[in-house]
């Protein structure tokens, strides 16, 4: 649920109530204003809006004076009005705001919800814009900020591949075709070779009059294509397109790979990841489990004993950020990792005392648990050998008394 809020300032009390549920229901929490003086006077208290929702024609204000108010404060613009005009459409653009739309129907105003959406989901996604031209990378640069993305720069293909190297987490590539060193259509096939058109969106951009650019961006790996010149309008929506489409592709990884309830890597997520040869000395397997769970949850109930997987999953997460940890199912879990046997090792005792020492509150009671743990390690062993040998030695901890760490021969 967001807590983002958003600046309205509309004089029609009507559509303010209208506004007013929307919003409300998808999570931001509005903040009205009725003229240019309330917006003002709200402006000299509060500047952490996500975003702003504008009427054109206002009492103190016929002819869209509220966006210069607004645009003056750094704040996002998004502009409603009764009326339309090819005139009023360019002077509102021209100012930079994000997008208008019409008031002349509730299917009109049901895009804005999506758009806020949108802007907030932006605060999570890295561009990068790939452009020779300086003026039209600066340009480009501009409109994606507005869109509360943050914006990386290139000059040509083989030096976005080299940003690409530095910063793994973009996930928005706009990229021209001509340019030096390397053009767009071979950047964008290197790309591919890392990175699925899921991980990695891409939206091409020429101004060639070849008829067949869009064919050769969209079979060298291009998500879209756009030529130029374009309208702020187009590439909006062709962005917001692509990121919509990135967004749910990456919910549906999350759903087909995490645990519902503590948000760790489940079992088939695990049994599709190997270490990386060239940068992995070595691989070590943890497998764990919480001891006497079943009394947990015979003594306090399943809702107790799932708000204990959380917080061990939470202490997993914390002594283990550099590894993949996993939840195998009910109460036990396994751990991956490429440091060295040794520090796996103090890592592992470091998460068993936390644990420990851990007072997990549920309702009135106090539940303290511990955790068993069998460790294996070496470089050329298969994942399924090392797993086995991994339980047979979290037997043997369970065996031997529980709360320990039971540890293979490293070989």
């Amino acid at each position: 649920m967001s807590l983002y809020k958003i600046l309205v300032v509309e004089d029609s009390r009507a559509f303010r109530n209208y506004l007013n549920i929307q919003l409300t229901q998808a999570g931001f929490e509005p903040v009205f204003a009725e003229t240019i003086a309330q917006a003002r006077q709200i402006l000299t208290k509060q500047r952490d809006f996500l975003c702003s929702v504008l009427d054109y024609c206002l009492p103190d204000g016929q002819d869209g004076e509220i966006i210069d108010l607004v645009l003056s404060q750094n704040l996002k613009v998004i502009v409603l009005t009764a009326q339309f005009s090819n005139q009023i459409r360019d002077t509102v653009l021209s100012k930079g705001v994000i997008d208008y739309l019409l008031k002349d129907s509730p299917a009109s105003v049901s895009y804005l919800i999506p758009l806020l959406q949108r802007l907030e989901a932006n605060l999570h996604h890295k561009a990068m814009v790939v452009e020779d031209s300086a003026t039209v990378r600066h340009h480009l640069v501009n409109l994606l900020k507005r869109q509360n993305l943050r914006v990386l720069e290139a000059c040509h293909g083989q030096e976005a591949l080299e940003q690409l190297e530095l910063h793994p987490d973009i996930s928005l590539v706009i990229t021209d075709h001509d340019m030096p060193e390397k053009d767009g259509i071979t950047m964008v096939r290197d790309i591919r070779k890392n990175y699925n058109r899921n991980q990695l969106a891409i939206l091409g951009l020429s101004g060639s009059n070849d008829d067949a650019m869009t064919a050769l961006f969209l079979k060298a790996g291009a998500n879209d294509f756009l030529k130029k010149p374009f309208n702020q309008e187009e590439f909006y929506c062709r962005i917001h397109h692509i990121l919509n489409m990135k967004d749910t592709a990456d919910k549906l990884y999350r759903m087909a790979n995490q645990d519902a309830l503590t948000g760790l890597w489940n079992r088939r997520y695990f049994f599709d990841q190997n270490c990386n040869k060239d940068r992995c000395e070595h691989r070590n397997i943890a497998m764990l489990d919480i001891d006497f769970f079943k009394k947990v949850n015979d003594t306090y109930g399943h809702d107790a004993g799932d708000e204990v997987l959380v917080q061990i999953s939470q202490q997993l997460q914390l002594h283990f950020p550099d590894a993949i940890v996993a939840r195998f199912g009910g109460e036990e879990f396994c751990i991956q990792s490429c440091r060295n046997p040794q520090q796996f090792l103090l890592q592992l005792e470091q998460l068993r005392q936390s644990i420990e020492q851990l007072v997990i509150t549920y309702q009135n009671a106090s539940i303290r648990v511990t955790i068993s743990i069998g460790t294996a390690g070496g470089t050329h062993h298969q994942l399924s050998e090392l797993l086995k040998t991994a339980d047979g030695y979290l037997y043997r901890a369970k065996h031997n008394g529980r709360n320990q760490i039971q540890v293979a021969p490293h070989s």
